[in-house]
């Protein structure tokens, strides 16, 4: 059975991936994925596993922009601020509840691989190399499998924003994209502009995920 919730720390790079990824956000997976190295993440946030990093950012980014009235609060966005979400089902699901838990950590470790297609530039011998480089890794099997799945099949945006099941969720899934493509090639800010629209998301929270990400990495 595969462990969702260790297979997104070690995709988001949290501090919980330990030495597999060495604290960044967009980690040593992630970047392997991607092609591109994640920017470390300041403060409080490298302490944090990828469950709560994720729900940190969207509920910061969330309060922020209901803080300021469906307006962009650039104001809001210190570094270093990001901390875990009350696990109350809303944002992260209650700790008694590991279904849950499992469920929106899949959900978002998918999210993450699939931005990391999001530009449609590779290609088949690219593709075999990560496929590879994925096999190489110290990596129980189910993990492995699941990622060869998720990242052979193709990409379908619908589909992804199809399983999420409530608009905090959709922030999420959002926040996860972003963490993964930051900053985004003009292909990606494609994909996310239609990730965003899938999802239903006010253009406002939208650009105060952006924000929110931009605000607590590191130059």
């Amino acid at each position: 059975m595969i462990d969702a919730k260790r297979l997104l720390d070690q995709l988001v790079g949290s501090g919980a991936a330990g030495g597999f990824a060495g604290g960044l956000a967009g980690g040593a997976l992630a970047s392997m994925l991607s092609g591109k190295k994640g920017r470390k993440m300041a403060g409080s946030a490298l302490k944090l596993g990828g469950l709560a990093l994720v729900g940190g950012v969207a509920y910061k980014a969330w309060q922020s922009y209901q803080g300021g009235a469906g307006q962009l609060s650039s104001g809001q966005g210190a570094a270093g601020d990001i901390e875990t979400p009350p696990a109350d089902g809303v944002f992260l699901p209650r700790e008694s509840d590991a279904a849950g838990t499992n469920a929106l950590s899949m959900l978002l470790a998918r999210a993450m691989i699939s931005a990391a297609k999001a530009d449609g530039q590779i290609d088949t011998q690219e593709s075999q190399t990560i496929l590879n480089q994925i096999n190489g890794l110290g990596l129980p099997a189910d993990d492995k499998a699941f990622l060869f799945e998720e990242y052979s099949r193709p990409l379908d945006i619908a589909a992804l924003a199809g399983d999420v099941d409530s608009p905090e969720h959709a922030a999420e899934v959002y926040a996860a994209s972003v963490l993964m493509l930051e900053p985004p090639s003009a292909p990606e800010k494609i994909y996310l502009d239609t990730l965003a629209g899938a999802l239903k998301l006010e253009t406002g929270l939208v650009q105060q995920i952006h924000a929110t990400v931009e605000s607590n990495r590191l130059s």
